[in-house]
């Protein structure tokens, strides 16, 4: 595998890696939480700011968890953001309802969504059940992206969790091997166990996907996803690869701490 290393002056905040160039990944670095909630929403606006300039809107998939926390945090009262010309997805969503604690949509909707338009946030319907509701996702992200094609989104935002798991794709899930837009997901290992996620295909297909990773409890699978040993499974974060896109990880102190190239 050919590498590229480039890298600012070490005393510098971040610095800014090109590894395995073959699926031409940036890897951003940073030294604490605020340097990446900072590094990783002004990697947002900017995308934004392209997207609008080139095409008028902005279509972005959003993640649940400690991703959420970091993306609210940091965009919420930022100035400068049209935010009408913002459409937002989600990666995957837990099957509950939206009073429930593990609803990703109500999350942002509590600490976000102040002044996005309500027919531009993309919202699971929890009264259908699982499969029912995969197919419902569908037929919305086919009002932005009509067709049969995958759709080609601007920007996927995406977590990883301790086992390597991105959206609802765990290690060893027959998931891993669908083709569709969205699935049903009813066997979740991490709860709820019913879900809906974005698959490989989709998330390969985009313009651009970062991975956002952060704490010591991370640097097992970063290490297995950008640096895997030989003759290994591949992590499911480890194989969001676009094939025309960019890929970008960023990682604080904790979750970089066991890779070999820094």
């Amino acid at each position: 595998i050919g590498l590229y290393i480039r890298s600012r002056s070490p005393t510098y905040k971040h610095r800014v890696f090109q590894e395995l160039t073959m699926a031409t990944a940036q890897l951003h670095h940073c030294s604490n939480h605020d340097d990446l909630q900072a590094e990783v929403c002004q990697f947002i606006t900017a995308n934004a700011e392209k997207a609008i300039a080139d095409h008028g809107h902005f279509s972005v998939g959003l993640s649940g968890g400690s991703v959420a926390k970091l993306v609210t945090q940091g965009l919420r009262g930022r100035a400068g953001i049209d935010w009408a010309k913002w459409h937002l997805f989600y990666c995957d969503e837990r099957h509950v309802p939206f009073t429930h604690d593990d609803s990703t949509h109500a999350f942002f909707q509590r600490e976000l969504y102040d002044h996005v338009p309500a027919d531009n946030v993309y919202v699971i319907d929890p009264t259908l059940d699982v499969s029912g509701a995969a197919e419902d996702y569908i037929r919305k992200i086919r009002r932005l992206y009509p067709g049969d094609d995958h759709p080609a989104f601007d920007l996927l935002l995406l977590g990883m969790g301790p086992d390597g798991h991105t959206c609802s794709l765990f290690p060893g899930h027959p998931g891993l091997q669908e083709t569709k837009l969205f699935i049903p997901i009813t066997d979740s290992p991490k709860p709820p166990p019913a879900r809906i996620t974005l698959t490989l295909p989709v998330i390969n297909n985009a313009k651009c996907v970062a991975v956002v990773s952060a704490g010591a409890s991370k640097a097992d699978a970063v290490k297995g996803c950008l640096e895997p040993e030989a003759g290994t499974d591949p992590l499911p974060a480890g194989q969001a690869k676009p094939t025309n896109g960019e890929l970008h990880w960023f990682l604080d102190e904790g979750a970089a701490a066991k890779l070999q190239k820094k």
